[in-house]
């Protein structure tokens, strides 16, 4: 219905007892109601004219979505809680009790290498210890956490800004299917919405709404990711922020978030030890994140062969070559390649070591 968001939605029902009255009312007894003006009376009070119900679940039916409502037992949990919940979400997948274990990992859509790595190695250690990774499926720091959630084979809820029929971004629809045999899809949007700019700020309410804190991974100043971090703050969510290079735009929004209060986080343990409380019977796993195959699975056997002989001490040339037995100049090669990917650095001397990433 035009003009009804879901706040005045819920004042409505819980002045009249159910949707059904709401919709049955007349003008004049829904402007009695405390916040509803004439318009959004007169909106609802012809919600026949403008709401074509039947012709929208003939659209949920056929693209196989669910229909959950803020009165239905699956509704999450920690989104009921909210300020302004969403009365309907359209769903793919499935709820889980676990998911009241949830965390979000949100950042830029233009990220680093270094922000996509760190994003996805959060998540596959958030999973591995049992949370359910929240996030917005798009580019960058979204979809990576979404993957490092899988593959430590976690349940991951994915929330987007528009309607099923028009997904954003287009090809995540070949996503879908490994979410949602894991996790969920959701939206609060009607079938065919558009992926307008103001339907994003929007759904990262819910984001952080379905989340009992929200990771923010490279955002600059200006970011969605700082508004879904605005958001858990109204709703009394933690806050957490990986720094970056204090030269580094990307990184602005959260040096900023630091800056107010947020909890740095350099690893995982920073997360983890703020929920200690949900884990009384059992010692959190910190799990090893597999680096090679979760963030480069590009790499091939060679690479892997010079990239395993690193550590966190710093080793010469000549040392990796006696160990790989390939040619000098085969391994000069692929540690520029390796190096050109932020995975190995280089250090005075031609001397080589894993990036700090990979020593977390």
């Amino acid at each position: 219905i035009p003009k009804l968001g879901s706040v005045k939605a819920r004042l409505l029902i819980q002045h009249f007892g159910s949707p059904e009255r709401v919709l049955s009312a007349r003008k004049s007894n829904l402007m009695r109601v405390n916040g509803i003006s004439e318009g959004i009376a007169a909106a609802v009070s012809s919600w026949r004219e403008t709401a074509h119900f039947e012709e929208e679940l003939e659209k949920v039916e056929k693209a196989g979505v669910r229909i959950v409502t803020i009165m239905d037992e699956e509704y999450p949990h920690n989104l009921k809680e909210v300020y302004d919940p969403p009365i309907v979400l359209y769903v793919k997948g499935k709820f889980e009790d676990a998911d009241r274990n949830s965390i979000a990992i949100v950042g830029s859509r233009r990220a680093s290498v270094y922000g996509k790595e760190t994003a996805r190695k959060l998540a596959f250690q958030l999973a591995g210890n049992g949370f359910t990774v929240v996030s917005g499926l798009a580019y960058g720091i979204d979809t990576a956490a979404h993957h490092g959630a899988l593959k430590a084979k976690g349940r991951t809820i994915a929330v987007f800004g528009s309607g099923f029929n028009n997904p954003y971004p287009p090809d995540a629809v070949e996503f879908f299917d490994k979410i949602c045999s894991n996790g969920a899809v959701i939206t609060e949007f009607p079938m065919d919405t558009h992926p307008d700019k103001m339907n994003f700020p929007i759904r990262n309410r819910i984001i952080s709404g379905l989340s009992l804190g929200v990771v923010v991974v490279e955002a600059p100043r200006k970011s969605g990711a700082l508004i879904t971090a605005d958001h858990a703050l109204g709703q009394n969510r933690l806050v957490f922020a990986v720094p970056g290079r204090v030269d580094s735009p990307t990184f602005k929004g959260c040096h900023g978030l630091i800056k107010q209060g947020a909890k740095l986080v350099e690893n995982v343990e920073d997360i983890l030890e703020e929920f200690d409380y949900l884990f009384p019977k059992k010692e959190i796993s910190r799990g090893k994140f597999d680096h090679e195959t979760v963030l480069s699975p590009d790499l091939n056997e060679k690479d892997r062969i010079v990239f395993s002989t690193l550590g966190s001490e710093e080793k010469n040339i000549d040392d990796i070559i006696e160990e790989t037995g390939l040619q000098a100049t085969e391994v000069s090669a692929i540690l520029l390649q390796l190096e050109m990917k932020r995975l190995v650095r280089q250090l005075p001397g031609k001397h080589f070591t894993k990036s700090n990433l990979y020593q977390m």
